[in-house]
């Protein structure tokens, strides 16, 4: 698929059907100030790089934060610093960054190779934040690349069951008011999320579906199959699936879904320091995750999740004529 204005969706293979790579790495960058020139040529020279890391078999992709665009003219017009949300406590060491750079694969050591070998010719330009991510259980059922978090839930359900209606949920098309540069490129959220497993693994399991929404299978709690959408509605009170619910305060109506795609990872640290890298791409930052994240304030499950870092970013458009545009 192409936009109108020709450019062709630069949204990475992950989000155009089968399973998303089991491991992954991201990484955000932070770039010094140096003259416009070399710093356009080292631009250059990563875009070619991360070029060259999926023509090895990889999946990889650059995503530009907010800051980038010091040194650059005419951003996304969504595109900002991502704000401190209802509970959050971010590290500012491991938050934002001028640059992201995502590798993606079957192998968790050829996807840190890859990603020591874009940043090794970069010797000027400093790691921020990196973290490795996996996918347990990782695998498609429906069309729908489905993993299993560190909560022992199935995340992906609510993703759209073809390639067309991640495209549709996911690029930047012509009519948005977006630079012409930034058409066919993607917002992409990034969210380090620290669970509390511990506290969690505490309570029944019966608990824990009521605060999720849903079965551990993916049944939803009014006994609607996991391949249909519950009628919210029909279950004013929360008898059945508690108004505070994960699924219900994300999307009320299930029938028209947040337009957003999620591609998530688990993450562990060590030192009980494990969660969630969770990841969505969307056309529209205000539609699809900040209404979300909003809605989301006063959930049941805020007691045992914290969010540390991330950043918002934005994926360009394949290729490298973007660059030309921004400077």
């Amino acid at each position: 698929m192409t936009s109108k204005e020709g450019h062709a969706p630069s949204v990475p293979s992950q989000l155009r059907g089968s399973a998303p790579a089991r491991h992954a790495i991201v990484v955000a960058i932070d770039v010094p100030g140096e003259s416009e020139d070399a710093w356009q040529k080292e631009l250059r020279y990563l875009v070619k790089g991360v070029r060259a890391t999926v023509s090895d078999g990889l999946d990889a992709w650059l995503g530009l934060g907010a800051s980038f665009f010091r040194n650059a003219a005419r951003p996304p017009r969504q595109l900002t610093t991502m704000p401190v949300f209802t509970g959050d406590v971010l590290d500012p060491e491991k938050s934002h960054g001028d640059l992201l750079i995502q590798i993606a694969g079957r192998d968790t050591g050829n996807v840190g190779a890859a990603a020591d070998r874009l940043l090794k010719d970069l010797p000027s330009w400093r790691v921020r934040w990196r973290i490795p991510g996996f996918r347990a259980e990782n695998r498609v059922e429906g069309g729908r690349g489905l993993a299993r978090d560190p909560f022992h839930f199935t995340d992906g359900f609510g993703n759209p069951g073809d390639a067309r209606g991640s495209v549709d949920r996911a690029v930047v098309q012509a009519d948005q008011n977006e630079p012409d540069w930034a058409v066919g490129g993607s917002y992409q959220v990034v969210r380090i999320v620290r669970f509390a497993t511990e506290l969690w693994d505490k309570d029944s399991v019966r608990e824990q579906e009521r605060i999720i929404g849903r079965r551990r299978s993916g049944r939803w709690l009014d006994g609607t199959p996991t391949d249909e959408q519950p009628n919210f509605a029909a279950d004013p009170n929360g008898k059945a699936t508690p108004l505070d619910s994960h699924v219900r305060l994300a999307a009320p109506d299930r029938r028209n879904p947040p337009p957003i795609v999620r591609r998530s990872y688990s993450y562990d640290r060590g030192d009980g320091d494990r969660g969630l890298i969770f990841s969505c791409f969307q056309r529209d930052l205000a539609k699809g995750f900040e209404t979300v994240q909003k809605r989301l304030e006063g959930e049941a499950m805020a007691r045992y999740t914290l969010t540390t870092g991330g950043g918002y970013f934005f994926v360009p458009p394949s290729g490298d004529t973007w660059i030309d545009a921004l400077f």
